[in-house]
């Protein structure tokens, strides 16, 4: 065999080897063709089995999240029960008896047809009330019969009176005003001296003595300062508009001398003030709230927001206003409020909370905070926010019904019970079922919560009929501050704030019993100092309401 032979043969042979090896491999694909079937089959039961698997980690998931919304449920009825009053802490459907006996949000049928009849008798009550009032027409009062008349006589012209016969004649009163009238009082002290010079006596001339003057070596009567501090706090006339408008009268006042006479007469009212303050905080009632006031702060050069805390007495019916700094913060509170025992109605400012567990206190909240919480939610969830609110409408009917009645305090209390209680008692199980169904962080989400959170704050006002369903009476007091702030605008230092703390207290006791602002003030100034050096009188005598109290009896007196 030659060589070309050779390697021919051996070029037939490696592609004969690598034909076989070719159909090996293909053989070997064909087999796994022939299994192809059951390979699907198998691959198909697994991703149906991941499927399943998917399926019931979403359910384990979603059981998961519901477990966990009742565990926060039972958290907070737990640290309710933990850190509130044992007695207190959630409405029983008892009004008499006032424990926590919660284990489910179903209503029964007893408080549903409780809660039914309750919301009826009131919409009665108030359908006969609108009926009434409808037909009762508004009056003009007359012009007060203490105002002097002067008469302006009209008769008829181109008549001979002669030849008539007069009858009674008509009267129309119209009422006129004239400007304020300055005047000078001239204090004339007369002077004497002994005829007989020869008789030893130490004194031998005799003056008058000079009356106390509310401010000593000034020319400002009682009078010019009373009103120079009412138009500032009650009429809202900062102290420079009060020069221009004397500049217009022809008086001219530095603003130093004005500032100054300001600053004595709260020197004067201060131990007063004070005195105010030690018989509100000795009452078993108040209401707290809080106003702000811009205080300029001469270190950053410009206003900052303080604070005023109002402390009213519901019962005597008095008000202060303290300043602490400008401060809100808690340690205020903690000072202002460490001897104080009885109820105490607040808003849900989380500082009121420490007085949940302190003996002798009971904090009672405000249905007026929380209707306010509604009724800015009603642009995002007007259904459930319409429903919040007609419920806190019957608890105000109730009250209503109880003032036109004019009912005892034992007979507001048992009306209470009788209607308001089932309403509350349906009205706190909406809130917690409604609750995991909207926004946490929306308006209606606030809502619910902050009503939820403080309720049995908010329901405490049943058992007592002197209670108040809110501390409205409270929120008029600061409302002068409010409108004062937007015209005298700052306080230009933390003293300047403390002044006008004293004066917002005076003039609001003086609101509250119903004492002319200029009346009262006229008088203190003419008698405080009677008071500068006898310590057996009691300033709490020149206060408003004991003022209207000397009055009346001066009064029925002379009749």
């Amino acid at each position: 065999m030659t060589v070309d032979e050779e390697v021919f043969l051996q070029q037939i042979l490696e592609d004969r080897d690598q034909l076989y090896r070719e159909t090996s491999r293909l053989k070997s694909h064909l087999v796994s063709f022939e299994n192809f079937g059951t390979e699907r089959a198998t691959y198909q039961q697994q991703i149906t089995e991941k499927d399943r698997t998917i399926i019931a980690k979403d359910r384990t998931i979603n059981q998961l999240d519901e477990t966990i919304n009742k565990l926060k449920q039972q958290v907070e009825m737990l640290q309710r029960r933990i850190w509130g009053k044992s007695s207190e802490r959630y409405i029983n459907e008892d009004p008499l008896q006032r424990k926590l006996d919660f284990e489910g949000l179903e209503l029964l049928p007893e408080e549903k047809e409780l809660a039914t009849s309750a919301k009826e008798e009131i919409e009665k009550y108030k359908t006969i009330r609108v009926i009434e009032k409808q037909k009762s027409h508004p009056v003009r009062k007359p012009l007060p019969e203490s105002l002097p008349r002067e008469e302006c006589h009209i008769y008829p012209e181109h008549i001979n009176l002669e030849n008539w016969t007069e009858l009674e004649p008509e009267i129309t009163e119209v009422l006129e005003r004239e400007s304020a009238r300055w005047y000078v009082r001239r204090i004339i002290r007369h002077k004497y001296v002994l005829k007989d010079k020869s008789q030893d006596v130490e004194k031998q001339i005799i003056t008058a003595v000079m009356p106390v003057l509310p401010i000593a070596k000034s020319y400002a009567g009682a009078t010019l300062l009373a009103d120079i501090i009412i138009d500032k706090y009650v009429n809202h006339l900062p102290f420079y508009r009060q020069i221009q408008m004397f500049k217009q009268q022809g008086i001219s006042i530095a603003p130093a001398t004005i500032n100054g006479w300001f600053q004595n007469v709260a020197d004067l009212m201060r131990p007063t003030f004070y005195r105010l303050k030690e018989l509100i905080l000795g009452s078993d009632y108040i209401q707290s709230d809080e106003t702000t006031v811009p205080i300029i702060n001469n270190e950053k050069h410009q206003t900052v927001k303080g604070y005023l805390w109002m402390v009213r007495a519901v019962m005597p019916d008095l008000v202060f206003f303290h300043y602490d700094h400008g401060s809100r913060a808690q340690k205020v509170a903690l000072q202002l409020f460490k001897d104080f025992q009885g109820v105490i109605q607040t808003d849900g400012y989380a500082v009121y909370d420490i007085y949940e567990n302190k003996k002798g206190v009971l904090p009672i909240g405000c249905w007026a905070h929380a209707r306010r919480k509604f009724e800015e939610a009603l642009a995002e969830d007007k259904a459930r926010a319409s429903y919040a609110l007609e419920q806190i409408g019957l608890l105000y009917d109730v009250e209503r019904q109880a003032d036109q009645e004019q009912l005892s305090y034992e007979e507001r209390a048992d009306l209470r019970s009788r209607l308001s209680y089932p309403i509350m008692v349906v009205f706190e199980k909406w809130l917690l079922n409604e609750y995991p169904k909207v926004l946490r962080k929306g308006r209606i989400g606030k809502a619910i919560r902050y009503t939820y959170n403080i309720y049995h704050k908010l329901t405490r006002y049943h058992l007592d009929g002197r209670l108040k369903i809110d501390n409205n009476l409270g929120e008029n007091a600061i409302r002068p501050i409010a409108l004062g702030r937007k015209n005298w605008l700052f306080c230009g230092n933390d003293d300047a704030a403390e002044n006008a703390a004293i004066m917002y207290s005076m003039f609001g006791c003086c609101k509250a019993s119903e004492v002319n602002f200029r009346d009262w003030l006229v008088y203190f100034l003419n008698n405080i100092h009677n008071y500068d050096n006898d310590y057996s009188k009691d300033l709490a005598e020149l206060l408003p309401h004991n003022f209207k109290l000397q009055n009346q009896n001066c009064n029925s007196s002379v009749s």
